[in-house]
């Protein structure tokens, strides 16, 4: 087994627990390896440090998978999940989806599980992880003893790591669709959508909009299969139009909907949401008591920064001029490289231009399955936050 030392000057973020270590923090690596390979990792005084995988076609040279001297094999992996789940599955009500291995929070970079009733679906972005999928497998199948494990490696980034994108199941078979249970009310995930299919992270976020939705008219932009809806017309809302540029997300809301016995409260309309809410606004409809904006990521990398700042303001400042004085919005953020910070600025930059007063009812964070960890500040992401709007100042 190759060995990698590191320098001397090593920040204190490998010290505290991120399991990153890029090529310009490595000093040499001894000994012969395959992309991918497992390695042992010393600091620069020679005292062990950890075991990971290495990838020379990737800046994160290497990611470490644990801090002790273990061997990485099946039964590391049935140790290690046992273990996230041993304290994720107390904190969960009333659901049987979640998410089981959430990467490199979960010491498992490279590496998202999803549980959704009886099947899982995972999804792999390193070489390192790919190269020991037989070991996760088998600690899966002994673990939860699915109907059936789909993976969906679709990530872009698979490409950076000298990996092809990938969907397919990979033990036994299940439907496209995947049928769970969440807060009471029942969803499909589609694996052939977004991510590993739904979006379980907005979970505890859709309970909160119960106090605002009641008897009011919803607007619900960047629906993807209607979780949002589903929660606001369970909690009283009067109508939801559902808004997606994905016809097919929409097909899966309106099964969705209907399924929960919702028919006729709602629609859905295929459109691109910036141009929606910017029609919307030229109409001057005020139909709308909430507004719930749950978008995609706008940005995935430091480079996107600004054109995400430019996406989040501009939707929120349509929102904000559609909504009646006393309305309600609802607004999210998945973008990691965008900080709760920045995303108020841009929600007061938008006020200010519209002559909004914003009135902060609620906040929301991940839910304990999607539980961030200190030492990795990249596992930071989601923000979420309910507004009273008061027009005029």
């Amino acid at each position: 087994m190759a060995r990698v030392y590191l320098k001397e000057d090593i920040k204190n973020r490998i010290r505290n627990g991120h399991p990153w270590i890029y090529e310009n923090e490595i000093d040499r690596v001894e000994g012969d390896f395959q992309p991918g390979d497992i390695v042992d990792v010393f600091y620069h005084s020679r005292d062990f440090l950890g075991k990971g995988y290495i990838n020379p076609l990737s800046k994160i040279r290497v990611r470490l998978l644990t801090r002790r001297n273990e061997e990485i094999n099946s039964e590391f992996f049935k140790r290690r999940i046992k273990e996230i789940i041993s304290w994720k599955k107390p904190l969960l009500r009333d659901t049987d989806a979640f998410r089981v291995v959430f990467s490199e929070a979960d010491g498992l970079p490279g590496l998202v599980v999803d549980k959704y009733a009886d099947y899982l679906v995972v999804q792999i972005g390193t070489l390192g992880m790919e190269k020991l999928k037989g070991f996760l497998v088998d600690a899966l199948v002994e673990i939860f003893e699915p109907r059936g494990i789909y993976e969906k490696s679709d990530y872009p980034a698979r490409e950076k790591e000298g990996l092809e994108k990938f969907r397919g199941w990979i033990w036994k078979e299940g439907p496209e669709l995947l049928e769970f249970h969440m807060n009471g009310l029942t969803f499909f995930a589609d694996t052939q959508g977004q991510k590993t299919g739904a979006f379980l992270d907005q979970r505890v976020n859709a309970t909160l909009i119960e106090p605002f939705v009641s008897g009011k008219r919803v607007l619900d932009v960047f629906s993807y299969t209607g979780n949002f809806a589903a929660h606001a017309l369970k909690y009283g809302a009067e109508h939801v139009t559902l808004v997606d540029y994905s016809k097919r997300a929409l097909e899966i809301a309106d099964l969705t909907l209907k399924k929960n016995g919702f028919e006729g409260k709602y629609d859905l309309i295929v459109a691109n949401a910036f141009d929606h809410l910017r029609s919307l606004h030229a109409s001057g409809i005020k139909d709308y008591g909430v507004i719930i904006l749950d978008p995609p990521a706008f940005a995935k990398s430091p480079e996107d920064r600004r054109s995400a700042y430019r996406g989040y303001k501009e939707i929120n400042l349509r929102s904000m001029k559609i909504l009646p004085d006393g309305g309600i919005l609802v607004t999210s953020s998945c973008s990691r490289v965008v900080s709760e910070q920045d995303f108020m600025v841009v929600l007061y930059d938008a006020a200010s231009d519209t002559k909004t007063k914003l009135r902060l009812l609620v906040k929301g964070f991940q839910p304990p399955d999607h539980a961030p960890a200190m030492s990795v500040f990249e596992s930071f992401y989601l923000k979420f936050l309910v507004f009273r709007v008061q027009k005029g100042w």
